[in-house]
């Protein structure tokens, strides 16, 4: 069809890593794909598949536990990870959720000590705390605010090569301590945001849209569509993230209160 723009979807490690339904993400942006006029072609590879990085224009990554990181890292770290670091260097967007954001950094030490290496396209570092940081969280991004749910025990630290992708209004976020959450290099965008982040959250969605149609067709316009169901549930998953923040406060509260009595 003359004039058809497509972008290539590659979801990496659809089996392994997909915890807390992440695969909505890749649905998100075939359905907004299609909404904005574009065509989507979607590829998938697992542990050992062909995959042609150079070639997506948009590469997604879910979570996974430590057992699931620990198959993954072993590529990652490895030729599989140094042809992804290629592709970013080249613009390819790569969205990496939890368990692969922590994966695209240097190392990950889990909770017994073991060191996961990394495939080191993000400058940072995580390691397992002694506790998870779990519940509803609000990023403010760009003047944007991103909702999502976030539920991992990993403390990660930016180097100075990352930036953080925002800042915490309600939540933890990086590590709970700094009030950053993921990190952005290039056009990699990493975050501990399950939900999946992408459905209700159309800004996000749309702004890796234009990155991927900038390089692959050196512009990059879309029109505004109509996101009145996802601006509701948008409403629904602030208005947990605050309450959330006020139930961690009261407990805090009350655990001072015992501690002074």
């Amino acid at each position: 069809m003359a004039g058809e723009r497509r972008l290539r979807i590659l979801h990496l490690y659809p089996e392994l890593m997909n915890l807390y339904g992440d695969r909505g993400n890749v649905l998100a942006l075939t359905a907004r794909c299609r909404w904005h006029g574009l065509t989507p072609v979607v590829e998938q590879a697992g542990p050992g598949d062909a995959a042609d990085f150079g070639n997506a224009d948009i590469i997604v990554i879910g979570g996974g536990q430590d057992r699931e990181q620990r198959l993954v890292c072993r590529e990652l770290a490895g030729d599989r990870g140094k042809r992804l670091g290629e592709a970013v260097e080249d613009g390819v967007c790569v969205l990496a959720i939890c368990g692969a954001y922590q994966l695209l950094g240097r190392h990950y030490v889990t909770a017994a000590g073991e060191v996961l290496p990394g495939a080191g396209i993000l400058d940072l570092v995580t390691e397992a705390g002694p506790d998870r940081l779990v519940g509803h969280v609000a990023v403010e991004v760009d003047g944007h605010l991103l909702t999502g749910f976030e539920n991992h025990a990993g403390r990660t630290t930016l180097g100075p090569g990352a930036r953080p992708l925002g800042r915490v209004r309600w939540g933890f976020g990086n590590n709970g301590r700094d009030g950053t959450e993921g990190a952005v290099y290039r056009n990699v965008w990493g975050t501990y945001l399950h939900g999946p982040v992408l459905p209700a959250n159309p800004w996000l969605t749309d702004r890796l849209l234009a990155l991927a149609l900038e390089r692959r067709y050196g512009e990059a316009a879309l029109e505004r569509l109509d996101d009145r169901l996802e601006a509701a549930a948008r409403r629904v998953a602030l208005r947990e993230s605050r309450r959330d923040a006020a139930r961690r406060m009261a407990s805090a509260w009350r655990g001072r209160k015992r501690w002074t009595a």
